[in-house]
Parts: structure tokens; C-alpha cells; sequence
């Protein structure tokens, strides 16, 4: 096995390592997409126990209901896809995947034995079209820990690492953070979460990051040994 080391990955130039596998890569972003909104919408709209309405901070009345937040909260998908887009090892993309599915397990697991909603607010949906849809589809409910926020800081912490490794001086890392930051504001000004909610949602991705991390290192060493 050829090790895996900074060298090796900033010698691979960005346009090499987007292309690298790229069919695998939009193919298994897909099928974790069908999976992840099979699962999803199964616990919502068939919830097992009692749900819990989840309780109103301070923080989620200073925060007040903005619908421009709307684009930077679809924006995690794209978000999401960066971290596979920037690997250009398979074994990596199939652990980054791997432990995605348990992130999302975890968030599963606590929305079927403690389904949660937030709280029904005096808004008009009618007068914006585009959250009344949002609303029939989604609702509010698998609401805590928020699997948009877990995702977007797992992500956050895993593109830290990878650009690091591939030579960003700062930059990049400073844009991935902002949007990242964005998309968890976005939660709050969408209304579709409150800040336990989100707080949940930060550690149960910030756990999964340092379970894939410390995996990578492990697999990093096993290959210098190889």
C-alpha cells in the first residue's frame, strides 16, 4: 500500500483531485441522499412515542424570522458535497460515507425514541410561498439534535483538516467556517430549529468528526507501515 501523506496530497492539484472518482462520487451521493430522506421522512410523519415540543430561548427571541436565511439552509447540500468532492482516495470517500451513515443513525435514533417539534409560530406561511412548501414537506418536527447543523459543523471540521493538508493558507478555511456559520443561523432564522436544538446538533457533528479523524489517522499510519 502506498502511504498516505501531506506530500502526496498537495501534490495532487485540486482539478485532479474533483475529478478523481467522480462517477462514485455523485453516485454515492445520491443513494446517501434517497437513504438519508427515506429514514427522515419515515420518523416524521410516523412518529412511535410522544412528541416533545421543544422549549423557546432567549436566544431564539433575539434570533427573529428571516426568509433570505432560506438559500444559505439549502446551501448544506452543496456544503456537504465538498468533502468528498476534495478526496481523492476511494477508501477515504467510503469512510467519509461510512461514518455519515452512522451520524445519521444517531440522529435517527434519538428522533425515533424522543421524537421532537418545534413549536408552531404566529407567522403567515401563506405570504411566502416558498416555506409554506417547505412546511407541508418538512415541518418542524425530528427537530432535536438538528441533523442540518450536525452535518455542517462535521463538515466544517473534516474541510479544516483536508485543506490544510492540501496547502490552503487560511482563506479557504476562513469561507468554509462563514458558511458553515451561515448555515447554522440559518436554522435559527428559518425557524425550522430552536438553539437546543442546534446545540445537539453541533456536538453530535463535532463527535463524528473526531471519531472520522482519529479512523484517518489510524488508516494514515497503517499505510506508512505498508
Amino acid at each position: 500500500m502506498a502511504p498516505f501523506s501531506s506530500e502526496i496530497v498537495r501534490s495532487q492539484p485540486l482539478g485532479s483531485r474533483l475529478k478523481a472518482h467522480a462517477g462514485f462520487k455523485v453516485t454515492a451521493l445520491f443513494f446517501f441522499g434517497v437513504a438519508f430522506f427515506a429514514g427522515y421522512f419515515l420518523l416524521l410523519k410516523f412518529p412511535v412515542f410522544t412528541v416533545t415540543v421543544m422549549p423557546v430561548t432567549a436566544l431564539d427571541r433575539l434570533i427573529t424570522f428571516r426568509p433570505g436565511a432560506l438559500l444559505l439552509y439549502f446551501s448544506l447540500w452543496p456544503y456537504v458535497s465538498l468533502v468528498p468532492g476534495l478526496i481523492a482516495e476511494k477508501g477515504e470517500i467510503i469512510a467519509f460515507y461510512r461514518t455519515a451513515g452512522w451520524l445519521c443513525l444517531a440522529g435517527f435514533a434519538f428522533f425515533f425514541f424522543w421524537p421532537t417539534v418545534v413549536a408552531p409560530l404566529d407567522i403567515d406561511w401563506s405570504g411566502q410561498r416558498v416555506f409554506s412548501q417547505l412546511k407541508a414537506v418538512d415541518g418542524s418536527g425530528n427537530a432535536c439534535p438538528s441533523l442540518h447543523v450536525a452535518f455542517a459543523v462535521f463538515c466544517a471540521l473534516l474541510l479544516h483538516r483536508r485543506l490544510r493538508e492540501i496547502g490552503d493558507r487560511g482563506f479557504a478555511r476562513g469561507v468554509s467556517w462563514a458558511w458553515c456559520a451561515g448555515i447554522v443561523y440559518s436554522t435559527l432564522a428559518t425557524k425550522q430549529h430552536v438553539a437546543i436544538d442546534v446545540l445537539a446538533g453541533a456536538v453530535l457533528g463535532a463527535v463524528g468528526a473526531a471519531v472520522h479523524l482519529r479512523g484517518a489517522t489510524k488508516r494514515n499510519l497503517r499505510g506508512f507501515r505498508s
